[in-house]
């Protein structure tokens, strides 16, 4: 479990691929220390396991599931990726609830000045609509944000110029692919709303009422 808090910026300073698999050797820019083999980093928002460790990198191995499903296949040596230790009980969750467990690749669409602020519009697949809401959180390459305005298959964060320094944000252009993890409490919601929305025509009223929620202990 992580909390998109990202703790520093790292680099790849290695890649051993075979197949659709790979491992990466990642240096960290900031003070790592304390590896613990089989610990959990998330590396841009991907959660990985540390196979082995020196002074100042560790090494981690992403499956071709991982591969196929995140952006970690358009890394290359020296770029530079958000990494977050997994969350330690007891520590501050300054952040949300993140599984390091990426649903889908979101796509920089426009980005905007506001101010000292940047505005990212971004799209993703449609169907993860429903789990994103205004004033919701959602994780990008990683990074806890919230939600300011969203839609069908689009989304928009303001990023604020503390932000921009510290993690790999400022390098977003358009067209740049991300890594998006939903709320989990959003997918747990409607996953136990999902028996009695299914099977409803299109377009018809929904049955689930706030009286209907009250019944049934939500």
């Amino acid at each position: 479990m992580f909390t998109g808090i990202i703790q520093g910026l790292g680099r790849v300073a290695g890649m051993d691929r075979s197949g659709g698999e790979t491992r990466f050797k990642i240096r960290p820019d900031f003070a790592l220390t304390d590896y613990a083999l089989g610990e959990s980093i998330a590396v841009n928002g991907v959660c990985l396991t540390v196979e082995t460790f020196g002074t100042g990198w560790f090494t981690a191995y992403a499956s071709g599931e991982t591969m196929s499903v995140t952006n970690l296949g358009a890394l290359g040596i020296s770029s530079v990726v958000n990494i977050e230790r997994a969350l330690a009980v007891g520590d501050r969750l300054g952040g949300h609830i993140v599984s390091g467990h990426v649903d889908c690749l979101a796509e920089v669409l426009t980005v905007r000045q506001a101010g000292q602020s940047r505005i990212y519009r971004l799209g993703f697949p449609a169907p993860y609509s429903a789990q994103v809401i205004p004033k919701g959180s959602v994780a990008l390459d990683g990074i806890s944000l919230t939600v300011n305005d969203c839609g069908q298959g689009f989304l928009e964060v303001n990023i604020i110029p503390a932000t921009q320094r510290e993690t790999t944000i400022s390098d977003w252009t358009q067209g740049r692919r991300i890594n998006m993890e939903t709320d989990v409490i959003g997918k747990y919601v409607q996953r136990m709303l999902d028996p009695w929305s299914e099977g409803r025509p299109k377009g018809t009223p929904s049955a689930i009422t706030p009286d209907f929620l009250k019944e049934h202990g939500f």
